[in-house]
This record gives structure tokens, sequence and C-alpha cells, in this order.
């Protein structure tokens, strides 16, 4: 092959992003922006969240270049590293759903406050508005799943009896549309996020 057409060795490449060298950024980025992007979709299972934690994972691995091991094989400690962000990812974000729909739940059965302002009042009603509206975006057995269990506070046998279901059926449908409802209300509170990802990996733009 001739030389000018041999793919530029990793570790070239690397040595070049340390020395400031941007072209040699995207170039890694283009090598390997497929293999993180199917890591980030297996923690995610939909595309544009895939895109937006390829884009975090790849700032991440910017940030972390000088204290990659030139002995150890590139490919292997990037895989690494983009996996062990997904895991912290999900897990905060899982934990981040979580609360939100507790401190909404909870908030829904709160009775109100007597005497309260005018200006606290009409926030109450707008809470609440918010939780509904989430809640009639869910599938039907999703919405009754947590309507029942959260905010009527019904048992899992009192919910197996009513629905005429197995327990396990109803705890898997509590729990997916906990998470369904949390992801509805999370994307409601931030409409006006850019696409970061817009354009691919050509356009990604990392700073240490």
């Amino acid at each position: 092959m001739d030389d000018a057409l041999r793919p530029v060795p990793d570790a070239e490449l690397i040595e070049r992003c340390l020395r400031k060298d941007n072209a040699a950024w995207d170039g890694i980025v283009v090598r390997y922006w497929r293999k993180v992007f199917h890591i980030a979709y297996k923690f995610t299972g939909k595309h544009d969240e895939a895109e937006d934690l390829t884009q975090d994972v790849f700032i991440k691995l910017f940030r972390s270049l000088d204290k990659f091991n030139r002995d150890a094989d590139f490919s292997t400690w990037l895989s690494s590293v983009a996996r062990n962000y997904c895991i912290d990812h999900y897990r905060a974000s899982k934990r981040e759903r979580e609360v939100l729909v507790e401190d909404l739940v909870a908030f829904d059965l709160a009775p109100a406050s007597p005497g309260s302002n005018p200006h606290r009042a009409l926030e109450d009603r707008d809470r609440r508005s918010f939780l509904r509206r989430g809640l009639e975006s869910l599938p039907a057995k999703l919405r009754e799943a947590v309507v029942l269990r959260d905010l009527q506070g019904l048992s899992y046998q009192e919910m197996a009896d009513q629905l005429h279901l197995p327990e396990g059926t109803v705890k898997s449908r509590i729990n997916r549309g906990r998470e369904e409802l949390a992801r509805l209300l999370l994307r409601a509170q931030q409409p006006g996020r850019s696409r970061r990802s817009a354009g691919g990996p050509a356009r990604l733009q990392a700073r240490r």
C-alpha cells in the first residue's frame, strides 16, 4: 500500500492530539464514532439519546488522552472509558428520573396549604397540570399502573386483584410507567434543548 494511503496509527494520532492538532482529533472521532455510538445505543435504546451520549463520551476521551498508557491498545481503552461513562450516566439519570417522579407524585398527593398566597397557588396548579399532562401521554396500561400505585396507593396485591394480572406483571408495568413518565417530564422541562449532535462527528467540538 502506498504510504500516503496507509491509515495513520492510533499512537501517532494521539501524540498529535496532545500537541493540539485538531485534525488528528477529527481523525480519531471519525475512526471510532460508530464504535462509541454502538456502546451508547446499548444503554439508551434511542438513536438521538445515543448520539448525545456519544458526544459526551468523546469529550471525556479528549480530556483523558494524557492518561492513556501508550503501551495499551487504544481501541480497548476507548471502549472501557465509553462503557464506564455510559454506566455512570445511566445510574445518575435513573436516579434523577426516580427522584423527579417521587417528588411530583408526593406533591400531587399533598393537600393544598390553607391561606397560601395567589402566586404559590398558581405554581401549585401548574405543577399538578405538568404531572397530569405527563400521565396522559403514557400508554393506557402504564398510566393505569402508575395511577393505581402512586396516586391511589393500592398495594401490589390489590392491583393484581383489580386488574386480574399476576403480581409480577403489575410490578413490571409500574416500573415501566414510572420510567416513561420521568422521561416525558424531563423532556418537557427542556423544550429548547438543541441537538448537539447535529451534523454527526465532524461537528464535534471538544475542549480541554
